[in-house]
């Protein structure tokens, strides 16, 4: 085995080690960051956190070396314009690792990221990754070297491949409840929802007071500085700019994301497409509101792993049937049933209904985001 291969699996391990033991997905990207850049250097890069449903960047966002600007501009000219190491195709492939000079072989000149996102930059070469497990993405990656390095290779290729299902393993956890008492109730925060306006070229032209109040609570991380004062970040832009593209037949799918506050309350993302009074389209509408336990959940049970077959038990149980009621609505034996709700507490590491429900529902469903009448709903549950 060549000195370089020994270098290489010891950083590896490193790397993966400093993924494990980061608090959250922005400490876990700058660390990954970092020790990856000593075995296989870059000059520039993007770690963004992608809602596993729809595929689409969330929060948080790590960059180096990039303005905060050119996060947004990246992801209009993506959806609007390239043609090459698209992310919605990469998803998909056997290895979800692509370097730009590499499937170009050599000339990029057809990718409009090259031609309008990094030439201006003085970038020669981009490494893409998608972090997916089970077939979902939990994030994605972009790796930019600068003109005059090489281009990236097969070898960086390889070893990005190997990383690939940890680290999406390792952002997929983030989603699990926190240990009781860590994040306080916040009281006081905004309840309805947040509403913000983007003219037809995606320029934001109008926010209320509660969007104002959500952006607050989020995560850290590049966000450009709007006409109305007001930071707006990469993949708000991101949705903003999908639902366009989708209504211009560029793009299609659910412009939707969930993502969480720095105290680890979960919000909702969605947007929509305008039109004018002629009918032509216009501008795009976000809203930005409270997560509903439905739109949580199976974001926690993922992060537990459980199956589909355990999280329907799941959801019986959270909605009280009795062991032999889940039997006779899933079609299963009551003993299957008890197995499965075996294998779910071994999961989550609880004992009981009343502690599952408390985990994977209450934990995230605080009184302060989700209404205290619907909350006092799901805290019943667990003493029945």
């Amino acid at each position: 085995m060549s000195q370089s291969t020994l270098k290489a699996g010891t950083g590896r391990s490193e790397l993966l080690a400093r993924a494990e033991h980061a608090p959250h997905a922005l400490g876990m990207f700058a660390e990954a960051s970092a020790q990856l850049r000593r075995f296989m250097p870059f000059d520039a890069a993007v770690w963004r956190v992608t809602d596993p449903e729809t595929g689409i960047m969330t929060a948080p966002i790590h960059a180096e070396n990039i303005d905060d600007k050119g996060c947004a501009n990246y992801w209009e000219i993506e959806l609007f314009a390239e043609r090459v190491n698209l992310y919605s195709e990469l998803v998909q492939a056997p290895v979800p690792v692509a370097g730009l000079r590499e499937t170009t072989g050599g000339d990029p000149g057809g990718s409009a990221i090259y031609q309008d996102f990094m030439r201006p930059r003085g970038l020669h070469d981009e490494l893409r990754v998608v972090l997916r497990v089970g077939g979902r993405p939990q994030g994605t990656v972009s790796l930019f070297r600068a003109r005059g390095r090489k281009a990236f290779d097969a070898a960086d290729t390889a070893f990005i491949g190997s990383l690939v299902t940890p680290l999406a393993k390792r952002l997929r956890s983030f989603a699990e409840p926190r240990p009781a008492g860590a994040v306080p109730y916040t009281l006081g925060v905004p309840g309805g929802p947040g509403l913000l306006l983007f003219d037809p070229s995606g320029v934001l032209v109008s926010v209320n007071d509660e969007a104002r109040r959500y952006l607050d609570e989020l995560p850290d991380g590049p966000s450009a500085l709007t006409a109305m004062g007001l930071r707006v970040p990469p993949w708000l832009h991101g949705i903003a700019t999908k639902v366009r593209a989708a209504a211009h037949e560029r793009d299609r799918g659910t412009a939707r994301i969930r993502l969480r506050t720095r105290d680890g309350r979960w919000l909702v993302c969605h947007a929509t497409c305008m039109r004018q009074a002629d009918g032509s389209l216009g501008g795009s509408a976000v809203v930005l509101e409270p997560a509903k336990v439905s739109d949580v959940m199976p974001l926690v049970a993922d992060a537990y792993e459980l199956s589909e077959r355990e999280l329907e038990v799941t959801r019986c149980v959270a909605r009280g049937l009795s062991t032999e009621k889940i039997a006779g609505q899933l079609f299963l034996s009551p003993h299957t049933v008890r197995d499965h709700i075996k294998a779910v507490f071994e999961k989550t590491g609880v004992s009981s209904r009343g502690e599952l429900v408390g985990l994977l529902f209450i934990d995230h469903y605080r009184p302060a985001v989700a209404g205290q009448e619907e909350a006092n709903e799901l805290a019943s549950i667990t003493k029945r």
